[in-house]
């Protein structure tokens, strides 16, 4: 098969061959050559310099639970405030910090990070590569998010954190009134962020339109990669507008503009229009690839393929499309003209549609098939269950009178944690349980397991649910404390008691994976029969994913027997050999059909030190270090020279007489 000349870009190398085709390598020879041109230095090199997708997408997975529990033990101290009237546990100063903290931290810091790192690890093996499209820019992306996490949380243990709520709405978050170094932190911390979103975004765009295996065409992907394809897409265009937001409300701040502040000109509802641009395609874009998780794994315990593939994969996209059209469904009560309230209202109530075909699509899969009532289908049914309660509220909310009286209540809380943490973090602690042995090697125990599942529902429930009640009964989000003359003394209880059982169905989680990591029993290549191509391979997988590149010849390539769908079957044991190198397969952007081969770029302590020179460079803004800011600038653009600069092939390295067994041709 010939190869085209494409044109070049930096970071891969194209050549013009015909690669090998032949079986997967069986003799153990073959096998360590691959190995060595694949796998990462050990020790601490290989930890600051790996570009493994494998490895990013578990430090993503591991970074962004640590964020979830920091954020529990958050929502834990404010519902000990709030279990009884007239609490004096917390100030009201230190109340709005960490209630601030707490959504900063679970909107930004756990709940999209935790989806990519799901994505980092499980893409490549769902499309039959190598790798990520660009791999060192994935490592970037994974140390820009964990330093801005860092720099974000700096200023808590000095009472200095953010707060005046994850919203951070003007003019309360303006200079006047707010004269902290508090707002500068969050402004500048989420400018950081949104490089780290938009960076792990371009990496999954380019991944799937070049990267799947030969015969996977788009009408083949997983439901997953849709999902996170939306949300990707999403997140590029709407990441400048919150960046923008952001980084004008710091020069008001700093610089004495006037983009928010009434007094000279500003509009303090720019502020609400680009920050709910951004927020509102952001809650899909941590909903959608949590849904692919389900859409892909409950079919392995229903025993069949997922009812309605395309209507769910063209009501993924959908739901994204109109959650560009739905931002001011959340600006109601601001004084909008009636025309643009019935427009939003309407958009606000159709998005229900494609959200609805993906719920009817999860109960036909589970009513036609043959439930199995393992862990991970808990989970997976659990969310079903809390998706519809979560998307009622939100159809509700949708219309406008009941909007306005239900406007900044408790009621808008309980709908954005169904949404926001319920259709969330079960998907994400059911997809850990089914990708765990595949992480790890490792089965989960099933008897805890349950019981996981079990506390964490209850709990959630009774932890969120009477918060609907709180707020028909009145009851205003973001107070710090009340009067036991309000009527919402049971209530809040119920509310605090249930946030404590959740509490305790996630430590059940946390002793299950400790438990399962050194006595788990030890899994085989595909322990749960499942049908995608991730289960072809060992668990966990070796460094280079595939010995060969598959060929694919539908949706369910382990499956096909059984289905009898079609007359041609995928090839797992031959393809396209790619062993003179760091090599992967490019496939044209539709029909997946081979054009190039891709010479990936090796292992590189540049991420790193990019991440840190940019991250450092913002804390030189945050204290006005000018000096300081403008030599993390130079660094950085030397590392970014220095990245960039062309490298030795591993060919031209071997006949100059230096080798590298650890590492492959870089670029």
């Amino acid at each position: 098969m010939a190869i085209s000349n494409m044109t070049h870009n930096p970071g891969d190398e194209r050549l013009e061959r015909v690669p090998d085709f032949g079986r997967a390598p069986s003799g153990s020879d073959e096998e360590m050559r691959l190995a060595n041109i694949w796998r990462s230095e050990p020790g601490w090199r290989g930890w600051l310099s790996t570009v493994d997708h494998k490895t990013i997408g578990l430090r993503y997975l591991v970074t962004a639970f640590v964020f979830l529990l920091i954020g529990g033990i958050e929502a834990l101290i404010i519902r000990a405030q709030l279990a009884l009237p007239d609490q004096t546990l917390l100030a009201p100063e230190q109340y709005n910090q960490l209630f601030t903290m707490h959504g900063i931290t679970m909107i930004f810091l756990y709940a999209l990070p935790i989806l990519s790192g799901f994505s980092n690890y499980l893409w490549p093996l769902l499309l039959g590569s190598r790798d990520m499209a660009f791999p060192r820019l994935n490592a970037l992306s994974y140390w820009i998010f964990l330093f801005a996490g860092i720099f974000m949380y700096m200023s808590f243990p000095l009472g200095l954190a953010p707060n005046a709520g994850w919203f951070n709405y003007v003019p309360i978050s303006g200079p006047i009134y707010n004269t902290g170094p508090n707002i500068d932190v969050f402004a500048l911390g989420m400018v950081l962020l949104g490089i780290s979103t938009t960076a792990g975004s371009v990496n999954f765009v380019v991944t799937l339109f070049r990267m799947r295996a030969p015969g996977m065409t788009i009408n083949k992907v997983p439901i997953l990669v849709w999902g996170t394809l939306a949300a990707s897409v999403a997140n590029l265009v709407t990441i400048p507008a919150v960046s923008l937001a952001f980084f004008l409300l710091w020069m008001d701040r700093q610089l004495g503009t006037q983009f928010f502040d009434v007094a000279n000109g500003g509009k303090p509802l720019l502020w609400q229009h680009l920050f709910w641009i951004f927020g509102h395609p952001w809650v899909y874009a941590i909903v959608l690839p949590a849904m692919g998780i389900v859409s892909d794994a409950l079919p392995t315990f229903c025993r069949r393929p997922l009812v309605g593939y395309a209507a769910v994969a063209l009501a993924t996209m959908a739901t994204m499309l109109i959650g560009f059209v739905v931002w001011m469904h959340h600006m109601f009560a601001t004084g909008l003209p009636t025309v643009s309230l019935s427009l939003f209202g309407a958009a606000s109530m159709a998005i229900s549609i494609p959200s609805a075909v993906a719920v009817f699509a999860w109960i036909a899969t589970i009513w036609v098939g043959r439930p199995v009532f393992k862990t991970p289908f808990l989970f997976f049914a659990g969310f079903v269950i809390l998706f519809v309660i979560g998307g009622l509220s939100g159809v509700m909310v949708a219309a406008i009178s009941l909007n306005w009286q239900l406007n900044e209540t408790y009621f808008v809380v309980a709908h954005l944690h169904y949404v926001l943490l319920g259709i969330n973090v079960f998907p994400v602690i059911g997809g850990i349980y089914y990708w765990f042995p595949k992480f790890t090697g490792r089965m989960m125990n099933e008897k805890l397991g349950k019981w996981n599942f079990w506390v964490m529902f209850i709990g959630f429930n009774m932890g969120f649910f009477p918060m609907h009640i709180a707020g028909l009964l009145g009851m205003p989000r973001r107070i710090y404390t009340y009067s036991s003359r309000m009527g919402w003394d049971s209530v809040n209880l119920i509310t605090s008691i249930g946030s404590f059982i959740l509490a305790i169905g996630i430590l059940i989680f946390l002793i299950n994976v400790i438990i399962s990591l050194k006595r788990g029993e030890k899994a085989n290549s595909n322990p749960w029969d499942a049908a995608t191509l991730e289960w072809s391979m060992s668990s966990p997988p070796p460094p280079y994913n595939f010995a060969v590149i598959p060929a694919v010849a539908s949706r369910h390539p382990l499956w096909e027997d059984r289905l009898e769908e079609g007359i041609r079957r995928s090839n797992l044991a031959e393809g396209y050999l790619l062993m003179k190198g760091h090599e992967t397969l490019g496939t044209s952007p539709i029909d997946a059909k081979p054009l190039v081969i891709f010479k990936m770029p090796g292992d590189s302590y540049t991420p790193f030190f990019v991440g840190l020179f940019v991250s450092l460079l913002f804390l030189g803004l945050l204290l006005h270090w000018w000096s300081f800011t403008g030599l993390m600038a130079v660094a950085s653009c030397i590392t970014l020279i220095i990245w960039m600069w062309p490298q030795k092939t591993l060919k031209q390295r071997t006949e100059s007489g230096t080798t590298y067994p650890f590492q492959g041709d870089s670029k």
